[in-house]
C-alpha cells in the first residue's frame, strides 16, 4: 500500500475524530496539484521526460537551490498556516495528557477512584498512540510533498521551506512536546514497543543508554527512523529535571539556570530578555521554558545509579546557592 492509501485510510478512521481533520495537512490535493504542473511542464516541453526520469531515479546532480513557481508556490503558505495550527494543538493536547499522568492528589484519587469502572490507563496510552500517529503522518505528508515540489520543479527550494519551517519552530517531530509525548507513551504503557495495525505496520522504540550519549530512536513505518538524544548540551550527562527552552532545545534545569545566570532556586523567571541560549544563541528563550516531567520520569526509571548521583549533587547545589544567598541578605541588612 502506497503512502497516499496509508494517509487517506489513516484519516478515514474514527481516530482522527479524536483531532479533527482541518489539522491534517491536504496531502492528495497538493500531490494532485504538483502533478498538474508537472504534466503541462512536459507537454510545453519545459522540462525533458529523460530529465525527469533520471530525477525520480536520484540520477540528476544538477539541481538548482532556489526556483519559484507562480503556479505551486501558494502551497507554502498554506503548508505554513496548517503546521501552525498543527505545532498549537498538537502541544496542547500533550500538555493535556501530561497533565492528567501529574495531576494533583485529589484528582489522582478521583482518577483511581473511576480506574474501578474503567481503564483510565488504557485510555491514557491510547490517546498518546492517537498524537504520536498525527506527528508522524503529518511529517511523513510533509517530507514527501516537499520532496515532490523538488523533483517536478528541478531545485530545492523545497527543502529549504522545511528548514525555515523548523526555524520558526512549526515541525512536530522537531518539537519537544513530541520527545515528551514518546517519553509519557513508554511511561503509561511500561514498554518500549507500540502497538502496530495493517494500516501504519510495527512502531518500535529502543532506548540505548551509553557512557557516552543517551539516546531514542524511534522506528517508523518499519524503515524510517526518529532519533533524539537525552544528553544535556552543557554538562554532557543525562537529563536532570530537563526543562525545554522556546528555542525547543532541552537541558537539565541546573545547567540552564547556569547560562542564564539566575539561581537555582529562583528559576528562569529572573532570566534576563538577552539571555541566548547556550546552542542556538537565539535570546529571549528563558521566559517560556517549560518543564519536561515525562523525560525526567522515563531517566529516572531507566537510569536509577545515575539519576540517584545527580540528585544528590544538586541538592548539594540548591544548599549552597541558598546559604550564599542568605549569607548575602545577612550582610546587605547588617551593613544598612
Amino acid at each position: 500500500m502506497g503512502f497516499e492509501k496509508k494517509f487517506l485510510a489513516y484519516l478515514a478512521g474514527d481516530e482522527v475524530k479524536d483531532v479533527g481533520n482541518k489539522f491534517h495537512f491536504d496531502y492528495t490535493r497538493l500531490k494532485n496539484g504538483l502533478n498538474y504542473c508537472r504534466n503541462r511542464r512536459l507537454n510545453d516541453g519545459s522540462i525533458d521526460p529523460h530529465d525527469d526520469a533520471k530525477m525520480k531515479d536520484g540520477l540528476d546532480q544538477n539541481i538548482i537551490p532556489q526556483q519559484s513557481c507562480q503556479r505551486c508556490d501558494w502551497m507554502f503558505s498554506e503548508l505554513t498556516t496548517q503546521a501552525s495550527k498543527m505545532a498549537d494543538i498538537f502541544s496542547s493536547r500533550v500538555r493535556e495528557l501530561v497533565h492528567l499522568h501529574f495531576s494533583p492528589t485529589m484528582p489522582r484519587f478521583l482518577s483511581c477512584l473511576f480506574r474501578c469502572f474503567n481503564d483510565d490507563q488504557e485510555a491514557l496510552v491510547h490517546k498518546a498512540l492517537i498524537l504520536i500517529k498525527f506527528a508522524v503522518m503529518n511529517a511523513i505528508a510533509l517530507r514527501k510533498i516537499l520532496k515532490k515540489y523538488d523533483k517536478v520543479h528541478e531545485c530545492g527550494s523545497g527543502m529549504n521551506y522545511k528548514s525555515k519551517l523548523q526555524a520558526k519552530h512549526l515541525d512536530i517531530m522537531q518539537s519537544p512536546w513530541f520527545i515528551e509525548l514518546v517519553a509519557l507513551y513508554i511511561n503509561v504503557n511500561g514498554s518500549d514497543s507500540l502497538m502496530s495495525d495493517e494500516l501504519f505496520g510495527p512502531l518500535t522504540f529502543d532506548l540505548s543508554m551509553t557512557d557516552e550519549e543517551s539516546v531514542l530512536t524511534l522506528t517508523l513505518l518499519s524503515s524510517e527512523k526518529y532519533g533524539c538524544s537525552f544528553t544535556c548540551p552543557i554538562c554532557l550527562d543525562i537529563l536532570f529535571q530537563p526543562y525545554a527552552l522556546s528555542c525547543r532545545h532541552i537541558f537539565c534545569k541546573s545547567c540552564a539556570c547556569l547560562a542564564a545566570r539566575v539561581l537555582i532556586i529562583d528559576g528562569f523567571k529572573y532570566a534576563s530578555p538577552e539571555s541566548n541560549c547556550p546552542v542556538c544563541r537565539e535570546s529571549g528563550v528563558y521566559a517560556k521554558s517549560v518543564r519536561m516531567p515525562e523525560i525526567g520520569l522515563l531517566l529516572q526509571r531507566r537510569c536509577k545509579q545515575e539519576f540517584n548521583e545527580r540528585l544528590i549533587e544538586e541538592r548539594n547545589k540548591i544548599l549552597k546557592q541558598t546559604k550564599e544567598y542568605w549569607e548575602l541578605q545577612a550582610s546587605y541588612v547588617i551593613g544598612l
